[in-house]
């Protein structure tokens, strides 16, 4: 990988780190999953290729600023999930963030400091002023998680995700960066090796 390809961020227990192919059995293992993919627009995997398929993509969105998703490993128990912002606005400094985890992770405890990494990322690294984040309506599970992380409820959007044949209701919620810069886990002992592609970093 060039040095714009390498990042890695180590919190006490996870790190965040650019996705390679080899990555795709651990993926395709956790995804495979139905209830994982439950409320996903993709999924569930049924064939390891879904899951190179989604790995062979993900540098020309890097390169395009498009998205950039990063493998959640655990020090102990590897490859636990995938996280990500998306939908950037350069202009507005914001972006979406999106999770997801094996279900044996679920209340583990890893959302919390996986969603501190990312909004590392985010405000001090990338420069960004708002991190947005939304769950289907009827996942509690997902809501209270990202609640407990520090995000703030705003409201329902109607009918914003496409789910199969139906549109779904969602719960937005957000964290700001006066809010993030106030927050205890943001002294949590990170590490960074390498920098973050040129294209996500709001120009100061």
């Amino acid at each position: 990988m060039t040095s714009s390809e390498h990042l890695a961020l180590h919190g006490p227990t996870l790190t965040l780190r650019i996705p390679t192919l080899a990555d795709a059995p651990a993926l395709f293992g956790l995804a495979s999953d139905p209830e994982v993919t439950r409320w996903f627009s993709w999924g569930p995997y049924t064939d390891e290729t879904q899951a190179r398929a989604y790995l062979e993509r993900l540098p020309g969105q890097r390169r395009r600023g498009e998205q950039l998703d990063l493998v959640q490993q655990h020090r102990e128990h590897g490859i636990i999930g995938i996280t990500g912002l998306s939908e950037f606005s350069m202009r507005d400094r914001r972006a979406l963030v999106g999770t997801w985890f094996g279900r044996e992770f679920w209340g583990s405890g890893a959302n919390t400091e996986s969603k501190a990494l990312i909004c590392h990322l985010g405000f001090d690294l990338l420069g960004l002023e708002r991190i947005t984040s939304v769950a289907n309506v009827e996942n509690a599970r997902s809501r209270r998680a990202l609640e407990k992380a520090g995000f703030v409820h705003e409201g329902v959007l109607r009918g914003w995700h496409r789910h199969g044949d139906r549109q779904l209701d969602v719960a937005i919620v957000s964290i700001l960066r006066p809010e993030w810069e106030a927050m205890t886990t943001r002294h949590l002992d990170y590490t960074v090796e390498g920098e973050p592609p040129a294209a996500f970093v709001v120009e100061r």
